[in-house]
This record gives structure tokens, C-alpha cells and sequence, in this order.
């Protein structure tokens, strides 16, 4: 594999087991905010014990990237807080509106479109660095009938999407978001707090 260079690229693999896999292993010798995706996830994860469905070249499956400057441990759920939220202004763009269902995925009215898994790598106190994978429905049309409620943005707005496209789109909004964090994230923490909700 041979890693992007320039926060412009993304690396496009045909097939690999885990887009989080393949970057965390290649992760030293890639910059800041460096993407990985796949045409292909062999063995996608969501959370906990959960795999991640998509069917190849139909779906965005990626990784990204990100060495914060100074991000405390405690602090960790700004990334979370970052990427969600770049997650909405995408879709916002697309005359979608999202929501985010605690913790990390994100939902239109009553259906799954996208899931985010966070790996952080901690050193001490310190979160050295973070593995952001997300699996993101894009022109997906038929489902496996265990799957309860998904739903591709195809599906919602009736157009077909170019894959590397609309990654580029979506890795800048996730990008810019990622980059709040410095400035102490109170405000993503706010807008966060406005956008999640939780099943009971």
C-alpha cells in the first residue's frame, strides 16, 4: 500500500479487510488527515461486536487520519463531536437533514445512513493519534432483510453519486470540522448537544 502524501489525496484501495485496519497499520507513514478508502470492506466493523454492510463500489467506506495538537484524554469526545458534525453539513448540502444518534451515527428521521467507528491511540494523558473510520451509505438501493433501517442518500434524494466525488466533498467537511478542535471545541460540543439524541 502506498500511503496518500498531500492532504488533497485519498488514497483508493479496490479491497482491503478494514479501511481502519489497513491506515493504522500504514499510519506512520502517512500525514495529518490523510484519507484511506476502499471500493471493497471484506470485514468492516461497527460497533461493538458488529460488522458494517455495503455492497462494492456502491457505498463510501474510509478511514481518516487525525494527530490532534494537545487533545487531553477527558477531551476525547470532540472528535466524535467533529466528525458528526461534518457528517450533517454534508448532508445539509444535499438538502438532507441529519440527526445524530448517540454516539457516533448518524440517522435521517427514522433511518441509519452512515456509522462511525473511533480507534484513539492514547500516550499518557494525551491522545496521540485517532483512526476515524466511516461507513457511509451513498447509491445503495437493496438491503439484506436482517438489516432494520437503512437508508442510502440515493434512496432519499433520487440521484446517483460519484464515488471519489463525493468523498472529496465529505473529507473536506470532516476535515474542516477536525480543525475546530484547537480553538478549545466548546462550540462543537454545542452544536453536538443540539443535533444528538438518544433511543430510550
Amino acid at each position: 500500500m502506498k500511503p496518500s502524501q498531500s492532504l488533497s489525496d485519498i488514497l483508493w484501495l479496490e479491497s482491503t479487510e478494514s479501511t481502519n485496519k489497513a491506515l493504522r497499520e500504514h499510519s506512520g507513514d502517512c500525514d495529518n488527515l490523510s484519507v484511506l478508502a476502499c471500493l471493497e470492506q471484506t470485514a468492516g466493523r461497527g460497533q461493538g461486536t458488529h460488522s458494517w454492510h455495503s455492497r462494492k463500489g456502491e457505498n463510501l467506506t474510509f478511514s481518516i487520519l487525525f494527530r490532534p495538537s494537545g487533545l487531553v484524554a477527558t477531551d476525547i469526545i470532540l472528535i466524535t463531536c467533529a466528525v458528526t458534525l461534518g457528517l450533517l453539513d454534508y448532508l445539509r448540502e444535499k438538502g438532507v437533514k441529519g440527526r445524530i444518534k448517540w454516539p457516533n451515527d448518524i440517522w435521517v428521521e427514522d433511518k441509519k445512513i452512515c456509522g462511525i467507528l473511533i480507534e484513539n491511540i492514547l500516550e499518557g494523558a494525551m491522545v496521540r493519534k485517532s483512526i476515524i473510520g466511516v461507513g457511509f451509505n451513498l447509491n445503495e438501493q437493496d438491503w439484506p432483510s436482517d438489516l432494520p433501517n437503512p437508508v442510502s442518500l440515493s434512496q432519499l434524494t433520487g440521484a446517483e453519486y460519484n464515488l471519489q466525488e463525493e468523498l472529496q466533498e465529505l473529507a473536506t467537511k470532516i476535515r474542516r470540522r477536525l480543525s475546530c478542535i484547537s480553538n478549545g471545541g466548546s462550540e462543537l460540543q454545542e452544536e453536538f448537544g443540539k443535533n444528538v439524541f438518544r433511543l430510550v
